[in-house]
């Protein structure tokens, strides 16, 4: 599903109106109406309910008169108020103000301090709040009566239903502008705002519903959004079911280095994760000296022991072994448990610098790269980084809270700026792709805070990568599931003490359920 800003929001909306004809009036008729019925699923009973209904002067409210008059329409006991004087709302809005007042409905104005503390002690005690004070072109703090109204709202004990947005929400950063309503639903018309699915905004505005609301598809289609929220119908259209005379070499062979002393986990965890997401086979590159530890603690992946430092990591005398089992495989995964070895950083480097076959990196993979970042850009073939915010930071020469902050153009820019595809982990995790491409990944939970969860998610989406998909889109497969079966751990064991072992053999099961019908998105 496209996901916009709130300037492309309003690029769509303008051209439905000017060059499709489609007027603005029936837009907004359309907007109030579907929220309604957005609100009557959201709300069994909702007939019964006394619902008030809080509005600015723009288009945000004029959707709000469109609402309080269908409301009324079904017998509801509708407040109205609006936050302002009813002579400075222009437009579409006052067009509905007037067919609302013209159909017998009541609009009480808030002119100032005075009007809003004596509407306050009207409007307390409603059994639903609808919040119509913003919309998404709002930019810049809020203040005033209307941050007053905000802060009513939050303080009320009754569900506030948002309309479009959450009041004081930027549409485009997710971030409160000052102070947001804190909302239970929201309904947003024509596309989710990329605000409102990345943290914090995902956090604010409740459960999300999308309003059609009459733009084009082919408007839509025409707009050359890059930004996605994935789907579960966009996953199963690339998974390809798997034909009866398979086997195991139609799968890939999956290269993958990882583990030190003390590290072994990390190298069993990624390998496992390959395995369980479909790989056909996978041989672990280790340091010779973890090759009896390692043949025991995985049945199912082949071993290949290197040659290694002094100190028990792989050496930079490994190359030449990896290039040669490279030919025939391709694929690799490497840093999961590496260590911080300078020759092994070393070895890193070198590798990617070299390498035709897309590579997944990882943790002390990741490490090895800050600072030293033209390895990248000398890559010939498709690389895929996987960090976490703190690893973020030390690539992009930035502070883990300015990564937080700036999660989505910080992983566009490095993205398109070192040509490899990115998958910033953390809630709602993004993928971005060399072309400019985001993929948010709407899967996954808190619980799933714990070691070892990256280490799984290299091998799924290295596994993917050897299967054929292409780099980007495995990486979104594999993050998509990495949620999803840590989604599917919380439901069955609770939101604490998840490990990353729990999510293995759920994804076997988990995949079978989203196997598509036939070859789609992804597959080369």
């Amino acid at each position: 599903m496209k996901v916009v800003t709130a300037e492309q929001m309003q690029a769509l909306d303008r051209r439905t109106i000017q060059e499709v004809g489609i007027p603005g009036i029936v837009l907004m008729e359309n907007a109030g109406r579907g929220m309604v019925e957005s609100m009557k699923r959201r709300y069994p009973g909702l007939e019964g309910l006394r619902v008030a209904i809080v509005c600015g002067r723009g288009n945000n409210g004029g959707d709000g008169f469109v609402i309080a008059r269908c409301l009324r329409a079904l017998g509801m006991d509708v407040g109205l108020w609006l936050l302002g004087t009813k002579d400075r709302v222009r437009g579409d809005a006052a067009v509905n103000m007037s067919i609302y007042e013209k159909s017998g409905g009541t609009l009480n104005e808030i002119s100032g301090p005075d009007q809003l503390k004596r509407s306050f002690r009207e409007i307390a005690g409603y059994d639903l709040y609808v919040d119509g004070i913003f919309g998404t072109g709002l930019n810049s703090a809020v203040r005033g009566v209307e941050l007053q109204a905000i802060q009513f709202l939050n303080s009320q004990a009754s569900p506030v239903a948002a309309i479009d947005i959450p009041s004081g929400l930027n549409a485009t950063t997710g971030e409160p502008m000052g102070e947001a309503v804190r909302a239970d639903m929201t309904a947003t018309f024509g596309l989710p705002k990329v605000g409102q699915v990345i943290y914090p905004g995902a956090g604010i505005v409740g459960h999300l519903e999308v309003i059609d609301i009459g733009i084009p598809d082919f408007v839509v289609e025409e707009a050359g959004i890059l930004v996605s929220l994935v789907e579960p119908s966009e996953i199963q259209a690339s998974l390809e079911p798997r034909s009866p005379d398979a086997h195991k070499g139609n799968f890939g062979h999956l290269l993958v280095l990882a583990g030190s002393p003390g590290k072994t986990g990390a190298a069993a965890l990624t390998c496992m994760g390959a395995l369980r997401c479909g790989a056909g086979l996978v041989t672990l590159g280790a340091p010779a000296g973890l090759n009896p530890v390692l043949e025991v603690k995985l049945t199912e992946a082949m071993t290949m022991p290197l040659p290694e430092t002094p100190g028990g990591a792989l050496s930079i005398g490994a190359e030449g072994e990896i290039e040669k089992a490279r030919r025939t495989m391709p694929c690799l995964a490497m840093g999961p448990g590496l260590s911080m070895d300078p020759e092994t950083a070393e070895l890193v480097r070198s590798l990617i610098s070299g390498s035709n076959g897309p590579i997944v990196v990882d943790a002390d993979g990741l490490n090895a790269l800050a600072g030293r970042l033209d390895c990248l850009e000398q890559a010939p073939g498709p690389i895929v980084l996987t960090p976490h915010p703190g690893e973020m930071g030390r690539l992009a020469g930035l502070s883990t809270a300015e990564v937080q902050k700036k999660r989505l153009p910080t992983a566009t820019n490095f993205s398109q700026h070192y040509h490899v595809t990115l998958v910033l982990k953390g809630a709602r995790t993004l993928v971005t792709s060399p072309e400019g491409e985001v993929f948010i990944i709407p899967t996954g939970n808190p619980g799933m805070a714990s070691g070892g969860m990256g280490d799984v998610l290299t091998g799924m989406i290295a596994s993917f990568a050897a299967q054929g998909h292409e780099p980007t889109w495995a990486a979104v497969l594999g993050a998509y599931f990495h949620g999803l079966a840590g989604d599917r751990a919380a439901q069955a064991k609770g939101p604490v003490g998840i490990i990353a072992g729990d999510l293995l053999d759920l994804l076997p099961a988990l995949i079978s359920e989203l196997q598509g019908e036939g070859p789609g998105r992804g597959n080369e």
